[in-house]
């Protein structure tokens, strides 16, 4: 039987704002910002635990503020005023540990995802002084000594490192650093994209050694995406002939960088390689330091990567011994890595050993002292281990997969919720976890920024965006609701409805279905960050307008529900998600107010990925559908991702092509419109090029759009304006 569960969450608001019947949202309100909420960015905790610091509004001032009140304290910094070197505006900044200067960073040129070259200015905040970090370049991911005398950075692949007590003097650290064949200190592409890190570079705890990850890259086979002149911005060195950029991207069951690890003694200047334990294959994803300057900690994981090992490092010695090895099934989540937490005196691991992601708490030597959560929920985000009360304090799903909360879990066992209300928090906490910034939102209300004791209790309001809300109720807007439903294989899923404001239930209306799907993500949770294009599902709200119902479902392989859901689509990736994706359509088409034939579905990358999948399953219930930069065979995709979930293409073949849109081409049913930029470095146009030849041949009917020089984003000028009006009219087109 199947079974339908309204949430009752924010419904009379919902109801009273559809009420009003007002004003119509347009695309380019929803592309320019129109309906962004306030937020706080480049929150950065002091080290008294009592104050925090931030960029102002016009990016001129680093300001700090009371945790205790939230108002404005000092001025860490003032463009206007500060002496010596000028800058215009500050883009981030890397407080030192010792407190006593910054690291400004200014003209930020992005290169992949989390990389980007900079320039970094030196401030004194004593002497109010600016100066060069270095006059040689650009910069990537300088780092403090921790006695915050020294800096290290990366430029061109090599490592320099600059004495602060010598005049700022620069020395080159490593000088075999060359583009596409050996990088040191950051990571290759497909390490930065699929292990979420721009940074393989640490200090020792006293200062007196580097230690950093070599990636030799020269034997990675590369690609090569050709660039054209273009608008927003112009190239104008291929204004006659096209030109290209080319990269090593390792695909499943090929070759990677070969990783390895050395150390770099400041005073005697002697270059050692660490004898890290490390098969063949194996990877490196993290380096990261400890309290003991005879201990870095090196990370770990085989290829498959189901088990993680933490070595501990000596710099001088080099040699490496086991502190902890974590063996999970099937595969290591990548938000591990960030989430573990090295203290004084302990390393706190996340891991699903037992099902679902809970804490592990050992000391530096690697003994289990003991398991921090049993209960059958997910963590979510690590936030940190308390020293001196031993109580560590993360965010957690304890209601249900929909929901997240900020908690604590006490020395003696007990766990509490330090944010109880219904909805999505996080946190940001102080450096001596006294205080929080809690940022709350739910379905309907968007973010909201507090500041809280750590026992949970309210000291202050930061942001609460009554002004966007106040903005909302002039506009016509429909009524969000959460649901879940039973698929007739007997799984429930959970989803999110949004129903035009003028909604009749005795209508029979069009529906478009957004998705995304891909392992351990989430769409549907209680909060404001709904839809496409997120701003409290503000796109789907515009669809609405136009008269379409608007649902999204979290298939089987999403993440917050635990291991067994999460990973029962290993090895098939794209089988399951349809089946599910397919299901809601059918569940939706027996509901007295859905046209069953006028169903829609899109998503973009691993969500056009699904929405070809889902087209093409077999059983025809789309009637039009939208894939935006997806991949199409993940032979394609790149060798970490990919076989986290895949294995290889020579251990699991069938999985690779038999489970994939080019595969299953004959059987796409709807009107099909696929979007890709030529500049994608993360899913190639290579997945679209091949996929619609395969349809070609197939001799199936679609249309396709490329975007001159776009990457993975698509956006850029009026691009993203340009797509969703493309989209939707594709939509209009068919589904009405």
């Amino acid at each position: 039987m199947k079974k339908l569960r309204l949430f009752s969450l924010g419904v009379s608001l919902a109801l009273a704002v559809s009420a009003s019947a007002g004003k119509q949202i347009t695309l380019t309100d929803i592309t320019k910002g129109e309906f962004r909420s306030k937020s706080i960015s480049a929150v950065y905790p002091l080290a008294d635990g009592e104050t925090y610091a931030q960029i102002s509004s016009d990016g001129k001032q680093i300001v700090t503020y009371s945790f205790k009140t939230g108002k404005q304290v000092g001025v860490l910094f003032d463009a206007a005023t500060a002496r010596g070197a000028e800058i215009s505006e500050v883009d981030g900044y890397i407080m030192s540990p010792d407190g006593t200067r910054l690291l400004i960073q200014t003209n930020t040129k992005a290169i992949y995802r989390r990389s980007f070259t900079a320039t970094y200015y030196i401030y004194s905040i004593r002497n109010n002084k600016l100066e060069p970090l270095s006059d040689g370049g650009p910069q990537q991911t300088p780092v403090f000594s921790p006695d915050g005398n020294q800096i290290a950075f990366v430029r061109d692949n090599n490592i320099f490192l600059v004495k602060l007590l010598y005049d700022n003097a620069e020395s080159q650290v490593t000088k075999d650093g060359k583009r596409n064949e050996v990088i040191n200190g950051i990571p290759d592409w497909v390490y930065e994209e699929e292990f979420s890190t721009n940074s393989s570079m640490v200090f020792t705890a006293d200062s007196k050694q580097i230690l950093w990850i070599r990636y030799d890259e020269s034997a990675v086979k590369q690609y090569s995406m050709q660039l054209f002149k273009g608008l927003k911005p112009t190239r104008t060195e291929f204004a006659e002939y096209p030109g290209d950029y080319t990269y090593k991207y390792p695909v499943p069951g090929q070759v990677n960088s070969k990783v390895s690890v050395w150390s770099y003694d400041i005073k005697s200047h002697q270059t050692r390689k660490i004898d890290v334990p490390l098969g063949a294959e194996d990877y490196i994803p993290r380096i990261k330091a400890t309290s003991d300057p005879a201990k870095v900690a090196i990370m770990t994981m085989n290829r498959h990567q189901d088990v993680l090992r933490i070595y501990m490092a000596n710099p001088l010695s080099t040699v490496c011994k086991l502190a902890i090895e974590d063996k999970v099934d099937k595969y290591i989540k990548e938000e591990v890595l960030d989430d573990i937490q090295l203290t004084d005196q302990h390393i706190l691991l996340p891991s699903e050993r037992d099902g679902y992601n809970h804490l592990y708490l050992y000391n530096l030597n690697g003994q289990l002292l003991r398991q921090i959560i049993h209960e059958n929920f997910v963590v979510k985000a690590v936030y940190g281990y308390d020293e001196k009360t031993g109580d560590t304090y993360f965010a957690a799903n304890p209601t249900g997969a929909t929901e997240q909360q900020v908690m604590v879990a006490h020395q003696n066992g007990k766990v509490e919720a330090l944010t109880p209300k219904s909805g999505v928090s996080n946190a940001i906490f102080s450096k001596n976890f006294k205080y929080f910034i809690n940022i709350w939102s739910d379905i309907n209300n968007p973010a909201q920024y507090t500041i809280c004791q750590n026992n949970g209790k309210k000291l202050t309001t930061l942001i609460d965006n009554h002004e966007l809300k106040a903005k909302l109720a002039d506009y016509e807007l429909g009524q969000k609701q959460m649901f879940t439903f039973t698929t007739s294989e007997g799984v429930q899923l959970n989803g999110y409805m949004v129903k035009p404001a003028n909604f009749d239930a005795n209508k029979q209306y069009p529906v478009i279905m957004y998705q995304y799907g891909g392992p351990g993500s989430q769409q549907v949770l209680n909060q404001w960050g709904l839809g496409m294009a997120g701003n409290g599902a503000i796109l789907e709200q515009y669809l609405c307008q136009q008269g379409y119902i608007c649902v999204c479902v979290d298939n089987r392989g999403t993440g917050g529900r635990g291991a067994e859901f999460e990973k029962c689509t290993y090895l098939r990736l794209g089988e399951l998600e349809a089946r599910d994706q397919v299901e809601t359509a059918l569940w939706l088409g027996n509901q007295s107010y859905v046209d069953k034939d006028r169903i829609g579905i899109w998503g973009w990358s691993y969500g056009g990925w699904n929405t070809l999948m889902s087209m093409s399953e077999g059983r025809p219930v789309f009637r039009a559908g939208v894939a935006i930069a997806p991949p199409t065979c993940w032979r394609y995709y790149d060798s970490i991702y990919t076989e986290r979930y895949m294995r290889t293409p020579k251990e699991n073949a069938s999985g690779y092509d038999e489970v994939n849109p080019i595969a299953r081409a004959n059987n796409l049913h709807g009107a099909l419109l696929i979007c890709h930029g030529l500049a994608d470095d993360n899913v190639h146009y290579q997945n679209t090029a091949e996929y619609v030849e395969a349809l070609v041949q197939a001799d199936k009917d679609f249309r396709q759009l490329v975007y001159t020089n776009r990457n993975h984003g698509i956006s850029g000028g009026n691009t993203r304006n340009h797509l969703y009006r493309q989209a939707i009219n594709h939509f209009n087109d068919n589904l009405k």
